[in-house]
This record gives structure tokens, C-alpha cells and sequence, in this order.
């Protein structure tokens, strides 16, 4: 479940929470309106508790004062911290803040030289630069070759099953985008030699594939729960800002196998955590397949995974009840299999998705400052600079 901390605080026996999954960091200002928080105090229902943010950015500190009673220990104290690894200079170089201890550094140097040698061997080679500077914004290359290697995948596995024969499409998402990661937390691969390391880079998460069965309409259902990425844009204004930061980027699917339009001057149908805002709302227009409209009674299978198809994000058509296929392999596993045995990919979009024009009409937004180098290979898109973002990233205007 969503934000487990908050209920297992309330459990007899259980004295402090060391937490994760959110990202983030605990106590924080982040967490002032949530109920049952006190993050003056570090508590959760009066239970000091922890995040350290991510990539071991941080470490949590629960102090407990203890005292024993009869044989029994019990809390009589507590206070919690994190306290930051490094920090970010004005000029965005980085200063360590925790000094390396060789022993330690010792222990762990042969398995780490091991893992080095084992990420960077390459698997094949990509003709075209693998990034994720516009994976919000436009078809990405760096989103469509996950989409190809887990069509590929899921077309094997449903041969000569009673699913053989219906469209299969694929549904992924860019999990690095910038963010609270920072600017530069992108995905870059140049062209040439692909390694392990790089297929890592595309894909975080050890997921599992999965396949599920569902409708025309929950089809249009589910990427309009993914186009929540975008605020409500007012035709013929200028530079309105377009991506909602409550909306996480491993929640902007982008199925590949159909074409469609977003109409940014609708409202989203759903909120950021998939609640349902306004069943009338209509982003998604033109839906497609094989240039034919797509109708709610039709089929199709998707090809995604654990975490969308049981249900993650609140999408339409997942929940476990529409899963047909559930793999043995890791989508990073698949897209390093489908390397393979390509040898080399050509991993350019083909532009399935694309804004509905709104003339007179421009729109902002945030990415990695390296996105000036690639500007000009975006399809379907109309983009130039349009000066600085705040906190070191570049600022980009997309006219509609």
C-alpha cells in the first residue's frame, strides 16, 4: 500500500520506522499537512520514523533513550534526523559532506570492481542517441526502445495461446525526467556501443513483464489518466507552464501501437493519484489503430508491467483482474535480450503521439540543459530556448 508508515506507526510493539519508496526526505517540511505527522519531532503517530531521500543521499538517525524496567525495556526518549552525504554549490558543482573510511572501502573492492567490469560490457550498439530531455513532451527514443523490446517479448509468449492474433501494444514510461532528481537526472546514451550499465540507465526498476487484456475504452481510459502530466492550457495565451510537478514521470505512459492527440485545453480527467476528477473530460482525441478509430468494444493486449497491471498508479484496465501473462524475466532483462539479438537498434520515435494544435498558443517547460543538443531531432514538436529554469535546469518553448 500507498504510505505504509502512517498505519504500522499505529501498532503496539513497533517503537521507531525507517521509510522509503517516496524518495524523499524524512522529517521535512515536505510532510508539515500530513495527518499523524509531527515533523517538528520526526514522528509519525508519535513514532520517531526516517527517510533518507534517494541514492543514499542522505542518512537517517533515530536516537532512542532507553531505559529498562523489570527485565523490559521502554522508550523513554527519542529524537530524529537526516543528515545530507553532500551538497549542491552555487556554481552546481557537488561537495562531499562525509569523508571515505578505507576499510570499508577495502572490504567491498573487489565485488565492486566486479560490478563495474559486469555494467559496462556491451550488449550492442544504437545507430542514434538513447535520451529522456523530451520524453515529457514528444515521442522519446529512449521510452520507444523499451516499447519495442517488450512488444517483441509478450508477441513470443502469447504465441499459440488463446490471445494469439489480437493487437499487442506496449505501454512504458520515462523513469528518469528530471524532477526532484535534478537536472541532470536524464538518460544520455550516444550512439555506438550499448552496455549493461545503459540498459540500467533506461530501466531503474527490476520489474517483471506482464501482459493484460483489455478494452477499446480502457484503453483511451488509460492514456487519459497518463495526459494528468499536463495543466489545463488557455488557447491563444503565451507561454503557459505545462507539466504538473505533482505528476511523477513513471506515471506518463506513452502506448505505442496507436496514434493519438493530446488536447491540452481540456481539463484532466483524473487527479495526480488516478482519483476520478471529471468523467467527461476528454484529452485523448484521434485514437487510432491502424488508422482506424479505435472503439470501445475492440481488444487489445498491452504489454507493461508488475507494477502498472497490479494496479499502480490507478490506471484504467490494471488491477491484476485484466492480466493474461505474467513473465519470469525483468523488463531490463528483455530489453538487454532484444539488444542482442538486433545487434544494433535504431531507436528513433515515430512520432505515434503529439499535442493537438492550439494556434497562437505557446507553452513552457523544464529539462536538462544537454536537451539544447538534441532540440533539433524532436518529431512533432515546434521547440526553442527560451533562457534559464530555476535550480540549473534550461527552460524550452513549445508552440502549439
Amino acid at each position: 500500500m500507498e504510505n505504509a508508515s502512517v498505519p504500522l506507526a499505529e501498532v503496539d510493539g513497533i517503537d521507531a520506522l525507517m521509510t522509503g519508496h517516496s524518495h524523499l526526505v524524512f522529517p521535512s517540511p515536505t510532510y508539515a499537512d500530513f495527518a499523524g505527522v509531527d515533523v517538528e519531532k520526526g514522528t509519525i503517530h508519535g513514532k520517531p520514523a526516517v527517510m533518507g531521500g534517494f541514492w543514499g543521499s542522505h542518512l537517517g538517525v533515530i536516537d532512542l533513550m532507553l531505559e529498562n524496567e523489570g527485565g523490559q525495556w521502554r522508550v523513554v526518549s527519542h529524537a530524529s534526523e537526516t543528515r545530507p552525504i553532500s551538497k549542491r554549490n552555487e556554481d552546481r558543482s557537488i561537495t562531499a559532506l562525509v569523508e571515505d573510511h578505507q576499510p570499508v572501502l577495502d572490504a567491498v573492492a573487489q565485488e565492486h570492481n566486479e560490478t563495474l567490469a559486469y555494467i559496462r560490457r556491451a550488449v550492442g550498439k544504437t545507430s542514434a542517441p538513447l535520451h529522456s530531455y523530451f520524453a515529457l513532451v514528444a515521442d522519446d527514443p529512449s521510452v520507444q526502445i523499451v516499447s519495442i523490446a517488450q512488444r517483441w517479448y509478450v508477441e513470443q509468449m502469447l504465441a499459440g495461446t488463446e490471445h494469439e492474433g489480437l493487437p499487442i501494444l506496449s505501454a512504458a514510461a520515462p523513469f528518469k525526467a528530471g524532477g526532484r532528481g535534478g537536472p541532470e537526472y536524464f538518460t544520455d546514451v550516444p550512439a555506438g556501443d550499448v552496455a549493461i550499465k545503459n540498459v540500467a540507465d533506461l530501466y531503474l526498476y527490476p520489474n517483471t513483464v506482464r501482459a493484460v487484456r483489455i478494452t477499446g475504452a480502457q484503453l483511451k481510459g488509460w492514456l487519459e489518466r497518463s495526459a494528468g502530466m499536463f495543466n489545463q492550457i488557455t488557447p491563444g495565451e503565451a507561454d503557459q507552464v505545462l507539466l504538473n510537478p505533482s505528476f511523477p514521470s513513471y506515471n506518463f505512459d506513452v502506448i505505442d501501437g496507436v496514434t493519438y492527440e493530446i488536447d491540452l485545453s481540456q481539463p484532466s480527467r483524473f487527479g495526480p493519484k488516478g482519483e476520478p476528477m471529471d468523467d467527461s473530460a476528454t484529452r485523448i482525441v484521434n485514437l487510432m489503430f491502424e488508422g482506424q478509430p479505435v472503439a470501445d468494444d475492440m481488444e487489445f493486449i498491452v504489454a507493461t508491467n508488475n507494477y502498472r497491471a497490479g494496479g499502480g498508479g490507478s490506471f484504467p484496465g490494471t488491477g491484476g483482474e485484466t492480466t493474461v501473462f505474467e513473465a519470469p524475466d525483468t523488463n531490463r532483462d528483455v530489453i538487454v535480450r532484444y539488444i542482442v539479438e538486433q545487434g544494433t537498434i535504431n531507436p528513433s520515435a515515430d512520432a505515434n503521439w503529439h499535442f493537438k494544435a492550439l494556434p497562437g498558443t505557446t507553452v513552457l517547460f523544464d529539462t536538462g540543459p544537454k536537451a539544447a543538443d538534441y532540440m533539433d531531432d524532436v518529431k512533432g514538436v515546434t521547440i526553442e530556448p527560451a533562457g534559464d529554469g530555476p535550480d540549473g535546469f534550461a527552460r524550452f518553448r513549445i508552440a502549439l
